[in-house]
Order: structure tokens, then C-alpha cells, then sequence
């Protein structure tokens, strides 16, 4: 599992140990130093004036005004860091240089900003303008007037396990202008008004007006749309990779690749085992305009909910060099624009998606849906090694961190069944621990709020529960005797943190 904050003390080390390291504290005082907790400033913004290269500041729990960083650059092995020391880091009210955002990056290269969270801004919850090799990674933007995450021209930026929702106005993530690079990865977009993630070229403001070579993957993106958009919006995105992403119950459409405001038309990019499921009164889940050719769409899972709106749409423009295959769809295609409705047996007989299937209930596909939870029911589901290995090149992973393939072949969707025939124990990125105590088994490596659940070797649940503490003790005498599977979800109960093993 993706965590949403990570512990500070890792990044604390890697400091260069000859650069300054500044603390903020609601309790502090400007006229300090700010060289240790004790001598804290008392705005996070006197600490941006101060700091170069190689610097960092550290903010302690409280809640504070925004601060903007400009004009300065860190370097590769030494950026400039804010790190806010704890989730109980809030800033509620815009930097003083805009009154519109949180927090401002702007002409500043290699910055890294972490931890915070940001609610109630006028305008971007975090703003990054004419920079690069920006990491903004680990906050939380919510209840935001426009946007949760805004960039404009930004290269090789980097966007990851952010959570962004409730954008009253606009968008969850927007990444914008002419920035080539990026990589949005592993964020949660939700209940935002438009889009999940919105990219846009935007020519009108400057440079190409085109993204390229983005990386969008291993993020979830659910209930956003109500005014229009996407889940994940591409307007002249180009020779991008669009993977591994989850998105659900969107309003609008699921993934869109066209030209509106771009310097072209959205061409050569990778879809590659995503899973869409679109809400009733949804759009198409995948939608691709005019002149956006040269895209490949393999191994996804798209169903929708909508009574008559279907999986692909595309403009008859935008078929050349369009490759779909080995994906599981709802049985509406149109190749027109939705000028024309096919089922798959019609879509065939254009050359797409020969080694596709048509979607079952969802009940009969997905772990549990109604939870939110778009694991593969069991080892025999429809997506089971049923993909294609044309992906392997991008798609080593899954959305649980998981190695693909695992088993015979490819999965469809985001999520990889993983085979687990004479293995004991299987981890991913968390330390889970069983300890055997005789008539209790004690479960160590959890989280406060995690989600266990207990099933047999056919996902058919025993028992689940909410974590309290840090540890999980489960009594024998209640536990069936042979192989079970004990699987910590994150607090949203989407993604595994860790799988075991029990041989009782």
C-alpha cells in the first residue's frame, strides 16, 4: 500500500549534513534562530527567505498561513525541502504573496515539498509555476476553491501519494502549460467537481502546448465529475503512459485523450491495465477524439453503468494506427463518436479487441465492488491471465505494488492475482510479522485504523475488522484449520499494505 505520509526520521537523515536545517513552530518566534525545535520561527514563510540549496524546514504540528518559495533552485543532491514533522500540520489560509494559494512554487528548481495539509484555499491548494524537478509528494488538499494540486510549466515534475478532493470548482490534480516530464503517480483524486487528474497542452498560455512523455499510474480516482471531465483528462498529451490506475464511480468520462486547448491532438500513448468503472450517469470509459491516433489500449478493464453509454468510444479520425486488444469491455463500441453503436462481435470485424471479452456482473469479476474493492474475485475470474505481455516493458507492477505477471500470464486491470503455490509468506512494502503464542496468533506492523481481513485461499471471507491499536491478536479456537491468507488494508480498503500466510 501506498501510504499516504511517510516517517519523517528517513528524510531527516538523507539531509546534507552540512546544509541548515530551520524548524517552524505555532509556539515559535521569528526573531530565533530557528536552528532546533527549542528556537523555532513562528511562520513557515521567514524560513523560505532564508533558505538555499541544500536547506530544509521543518514545521511542526499547528496551523499556519501559507508561504511561497521563489527564485531560488536546489540542486539534484541538494533540493530544498519543507517537510511538515506530522499529519497534524494544516495550513488554512493563502500565502501572502497571491492570497489565492497554500502553497506557492514558483522559478524554483528541486524542491521537494511533503506532509502538509492544505484546505480552504482560494484558489490551488499547492501551486508549482516555471520550475523543475519539483517533488510534491505526501499531502492532503481538500476543500479548495479550483484546484487541489495546480502546475504550470513544470517540467519533470513529480506528483505522488497526494490525496486531493472536494475542489469546489474545478479539479483534484491539474497539470498544465507546455511541461513535459511528469510523473503523477500513486495519488488518491476524489469528489472533486471536474476532473480526477486534468492535463492540458494549453498553447494559448505559450511554449507547444503539448505534454509529453508523461507517466500517470497507481492512482485512484473516484466520485469526481458532476460538472463534466474526466477521471483522467489528457488535452494534448502525447507519447504518455497511462497505467495501473483504478478509477470508479466517476460522473463524467473515465480516461479522455483529445485536443481543446493543446498545440495537438493527443497521439501515441500507452493505456495499459487500467481498471474503469463508470458511474450510471456517466460518460464513455474510454474516449478518444479527432486526429488523436497512434494510441494502444491493451489489457484494461472498462465497464460502464450507464444505460446506453458503452466501454471505447472513438472518432473515426483517430483509428489510425489505433490499437485495442485483451481487454474486458462492456459490450457498447462505437467507432464514429457514438454515431454508431457496435456490440464486440461488430467491433471485430474492424480488427479491435480480437482476444477481448465482454464483461459479466461485477459481482462475478470483482473482489468485493460494493466496498470499493476491484481485486480479482478469485484465481478463475475473467481477468486472470488473460492479458497480453506486449505491456511488460511498463507494467511490471501492480496497483498493490505486486510483480506482474504472476502466474501464466498478464491479469487484466490494475490488480495482478498473485499465485502463491509454495510460498509462506509474501510482503509488499510494509513489515507484517505473525507470532505463533500458543492459543493466540499476534499480528505486529499495522497502523491504527488499518483494515485486516481473514479468507481462505479463494478470497472467500472469515473475518474482518478494524485495527485500534498497532497489533492484531487473533484467537486460534475461532480460526478454521488449514491455509488461510491475512491480508492489512490501508485505511481506504482499497489497497493491500501486506499479505501472509497461516498454515493452521
Amino acid at each position: 500500500m501506498k501510504n499516504l505520509l511517510l516517517l519523517t526520521g528517513v528524510l531527516i537523515a538523507s539531509i546534507n549534513s552540512y546544509a541548515a536545517t530551520y524548524y517552524v513552530s505555532q509556539n515559535g518566534n521569528n526573531s530565533n534562530n530557528g536552528l532546533s525545535s527549542s528556537a523555532a520561527f513562528s511562520t513557515i514563510q521567514h524560513a523560505s527567505e532564508l533558505i538555499v540549496a541544500g536547506d530544509s524546514v521543518i514545521v511542526m504540528p499547528g496551523t499556519y498561513q501559507g508561504f511561497d518559495f521563489m527564485n531560488v533552485n536546489g540542486t539534484l543532491s541538494n533540493p530544498v525541502v519543507f517537510l511538515a514533522s506530522s499529519t497534524g500540520v494544516i495550513i488554512d489560509s493563502p500565502c501572502s504573496y497571491n492570497n489565492a494559494d497554500g502553497i506557492n512554487i514558483e522559478n524554483a528548481d528541486y524542491v521537494i515539498v511533503k506532509g502538509f495539509h492544505v484546505e480552504g484555499m482560494p484558489r490551488a491548494g499547492i501551486r508549482v509555476a516555471l520550475s523543475s524537478h519539483v517533488t510534491i509528494s505526501n499531502n492532503k488538499c481538500t476543500d479548495n476553491f479550483k484546484w487541489g494540486i495546480f502546475t504550470g510549466f513544470a517540467d519533470y515534475i513529480t506528483i505522488e501519494n497526494n490525496e486531493c478532493s472536494y475542489s469546489a470548482d474545478e479539479h483534484g490534480i491539474y497539470h498544465s502549460n507546455s511541461a513535459d516530464h511528469a510523473i503523477i503517480r500513486n495519488n488518491i483524486s476524489h469528489h472533486n467537481n471536474r476532473c480526477g487528474i486534468h492535463m492540458n497542452g494549453d498553447v494559448s498560455m505559450g511554449g507547444d502546448g503539448v505534454l509529453s512523455d508523461a507517466k500517470v499510474y497507481g492512482n485512484i480516482i473516484y466520485e469526481n465529475g458532476a460538472a463534466g471531465g474526466s477521471g483522467i483528462n489528457c488535452d494534448g498529451v502525447v507519447n504518455s503512459q497511462i497505467f495501473n490506475n483504478l478509477l470508479y464511480e466517476n460522473h463524467a468520462s473515465g480516461i479522455s485523450l483529445y485536443q481543446i486547448d493543446a498545440g495537438a491532438p493527443s497521439t501515441g500513448n500507452k493505456v495499459y491495465n487500467n481498471t474503469v468503472v463508470n458511474a450510471s450517469n456517466g460518460r464513455w470509459c474510454l474516449n478518444i477524439t479527432d486526429d488523436c491516433t497512434a494510441n494502444e489500449v491493451l489489457n484494461n478493464i472498462f465497464i460502464n453503468k450507464h444505460s446506453w453509454r458503452g466501454s471505447i468510444v472513438i472518432a473515426a479520425s483517430a483509428l489510425q494506427g489505433f490499437v485495442s486488444d485483451y481487454n474486458i469491455l462492456t459490450n457498447v463500441l462505437s467507432p464514429d463518436g457514438d454515431a454508431t453503436i457496435l456490440n464486440l462481435n461488430q467491433w471485430h470485424g474492424l480488427g479491435y479487441d480480437l482476444h477481448s471479452t465482454v464483461a459479466g456482473p461485477v459481482n462475478s469479476i470483482f473482489l468485493n465492488p460494493a466496498a470499493a474493492n476491484f481485486h480479482p474475485l478469485n484465481s478463475t475470474a475473467a481477468m486472470i491471465d488473460a492479458g497480453s505481455s506486449a505491456v511488460s516493458s511498463i507494467v511490471t507492477i501492480d496497483l498493490d505494488g505486486n510483480s506482474r505477471p504472476s502466474g501464466v500470464g498478464y491479469d487484466i486491470g490494475a490488480y495482478e492475482w498473485q499465485t502463491l503455490s509454495g510460498v509462506s509468506e509474501f510482503e509488499n512494502q510494509e513489515v507484517l510479522k505473525v507470532h505463533d503464542r500458543g492459543t493466540e496468533l499476534v499480528v505486529t506492523g499495522m497502523n491504527a485504523g488499518d483494515h485486516f481481513v481473514l479468507c481462505d485461499m479463494n478470497g472467500k471471507l472469515i473475518t474482518s475488522a478494524d485495527v485500534q491499536g498497532f497489533q492484531l491478536v487473533l484467537q486460534k479456537q475461532h480460526l478454521p484449520s488449514g491455509i488461510s491468507m491475512l491480508r492489512v488494508n490501508s485505511k481506504k480498503r482499497i489497497h493491500y499494505k501486506s499479505v501472509k500466510l497461516l498454515n493452521l
